[in-house]
């Protein structure tokens, strides 16, 4: 008799659980995006958004929540009811990096249980950028200035921990070279301090890097892909211009809270499949901006960012990265 009752109990929560799904959503989505306005995090949180709003005939909103290397906005998620009306586009340095430099038990959240991994969204190559009056035009070039000068040149960051902070810092140990960190709010306030001449290089994604290149307003020196971008032909890697093997990028990905119902985070995962495998999307959003996706399953994206933890934990040990 108790086993009938228990998978009757079974059977109503999977029932309830796929009520829930067919219902869902019931009302306006958020999503959380952990960095500020304008960044590529809010962006394609934003081209998302858009898309899903139109496909689900249902508002969703963007909301920002940047700063503190990304803990204001995942302390949001980690507390908002698992129903799937409130989600999160975070980049790597929010679940790859921070465990590795905060002290244990200082975020005020666990991301390996307080979060449900929905599927990786884009994965975005670097540039290796310098202010316009920086004598340099190359990788080689710089890492030659700051070996005559250690110390002396400083880089902009969105923040600790943040792949503008871990690129650089990555470059620095490859080259040999002391480069100054100047940590900003995000990418977009670093980035224009850099094309006012207030820093003097920064790694960035290569698509917010292209309109101030073209407009005079900066320099690339290089660019963090394995080979040269269909869309810059002319644009060498950082690689083959002074720092071999060198490779910068950073990905984007989209969780909702722990618990959310699995047919929940499915659904959301099959709209994140529909919309990034558009072609009219591809043209108009991901071309144009050199992104390249990173859809997948929710058990594909939970094993890559296991696996992007272990490389950065060696870079974070040797540089000393870490917040008191």
């Amino acid at each position: 008799m108790r086993h009938l009752t228990a998978l009757a109990a079974l059977v109503g929560v999977l029932a309830a659980t796929s009520v829930q799904a067919q219902s869902y959503p019931s009302r306006p989505i958020t999503i959380v995006v952990t960095a500020p306005a304008g960044g590529v995090t809010d962006v394609v949180a934003r081209a998302f958004a858009q898309q899903m709003a139109e496909d689900w005939s249902q508002q969703v909103i963007v909301e920002n929540k940047g700063g503190s290397a990304h803990v204001a906005g995942l302390s949001t998620v980690a507390r908002a009811a698992a129903d799937g009306h409130t989600l999160m586009v975070a980049e790597a340095g929010a679940f790859a990096i921070n465990p590795l430099i905060f002290p244990k038990g200082r975020l005020p959240y666990d991301e390996k249980t307080d979060f449900a991994p929905i599927t990786g969204l884009v994965r975005v190559n670097q540039g290796l950028l310098a202010s316009k009056s920086l004598p340099v035009n190359n990788a080689a070039e710089l890492i030659a200035l700051a070996k005559q000068k250690p110390g002396a040149l400083n880089y902009a960051t969105a923040g600790i921990g943040s792949a503008l902070h871990m690129n650089i810092e990555l470059f620095k140990t490859m080259a040999g070279v002391n480069l100054t960190p100047v940590h900003y709010r995000g990418g977009t306030p670093a980035l224009n301090d850099l094309i006012a001449g207030h820093v003097d290089v920064m790694s960035i994604s290569v698509s917010l890097a292209v309109g101030p290149w073209q407009a005079g307003q900066i320099k690339i020196l290089g660019i963090g892909s394995e080979k040269r971008l269909k869309r810059l032909p002319d644009v060498p890697t950082i690689a083959e211009t002074g720092l071999p093997g060198y490779e910068a990028v950073t990905w984007f990905g989209l969780f909702a809270p722990a618990g959310t119902p699995r047919d929940v985070v499915m659904k959301v995962n099959a709209e994140a499949r529909k919309v990034f495998s558009d072609p009219a999307f591809d043209e108009k959003f991901m071309a144009p901006q050199m992104f390249q996706s990173l859809i997948g399953t929710p058990e594909e994206f939970e094993a890559f960012i296991k696996a992007d933890t272990q490389k950065w934990s060696k870079v974070v040990h040797e540089a000393k990265v870490h917040i008191d």
